[in-house]
């Protein structure tokens, strides 16, 4: 996925590419959460069963904000790729959830094809 010249990849290396220079972990942090009604709602969903639409909502858009941030990150140090990116998540007071988007950031460059 690229975005903003940052190229971010799951894969620990990038096809066709080779890294020239390693900047080190980068990350992008948030922490969201719901309102009290939300989560009376949600808590319905645990008795009853059923896909809490909300939360999902939440925490997908809470992704696409930590991996903005990461991008962002990357971008300040002169990084043009991420690579190895992971999320991570947690709870905080059964209230908040927080959501870790990070990597390696370094510079890629495509490699030379090479001629017969």
């Amino acid at each position: 996925m690229e975005s903003n010249g940052i190229l971010i990849s799951t894969m620990n290396d990038l096809p066709g590419y080779e890294v020239v220079t390693v900047y080190g972990e980068v990350f992008g942090l948030v922490v969201r959460s719901r309102n009290m009604f939300s989560n009376i709602g949600a808590s319905f969903r645990t008795i009853f069963g059923g896909e809490a639409r909300g939360y999902t909502s939440l925490l997908s858009t809470t992704r696409l904000e930590a991996v903005d941030r990461l991008r962002s990150e990357a971008h300040a140090l002169g990084a043009n790729a991420v690579l190895a990116m992971r999320f991570d998540t947690g709870v905080f007071a059964n209230v908040m959830n927080e959501v870790a988007a990070y990597g390696t950031a370094v510079i890629v460059r495509p490699i030379a094809p090479k001629s017969d």
